[in-house]
């Protein structure tokens, strides 16, 4: 039966405008100057590192909307992974990786090229 596959393929390809649109998909400046990517990917938005040491690397997935998302955080100098949050406020980004949601550490970014 081709039918739900065919449904599929619809709704996945009408949900990537609005992925698209999304306040965290951009190019982010980290403090040291660095850069990150994030880009939709499936139902949610991955990040990816741009320049500096750590380049190519992951640096997390997370889901939401509306300027607050929540996801994984990893820490590209280790691997090791977290649970985060993302939330934005124009064109500042703030970064929060936890470990068992009790010890937080924060980071803002700030968009590459102002507001979309």
């Amino acid at each position: 039966m081709l039918y739900p596959l065919a449904l599929a393929a619809v709704i996945a390809t009408a949900a990537w405008p609005a992925l698209a649109a999304d306040a965290i998909v951009g190019t982010w400046r980290l403090s040291n100057g660095e850069t990150v990517d994030y880009r939709p990917c499936g139902g949610s938005f991955c990040s990816t590192v741009r320049t500096g040491a750590y380049k190519g690397k992951t640096a997390g997935t997370v889901t939401g909307s509306g300027g607050r998302y929540t996801g994984t955080v990893v820490d590209p100098s280790s691997d090791k992974s977290y649970e985060g949050r993302v939330e934005i406020a124009g064109d500042k980004l703030t970064l929060t990786g936890c470990v068992a949601k009790v010890f937080c550490r924060s980071q803002v970014w700030t968009r590459v090229g102002g507001a979309g």
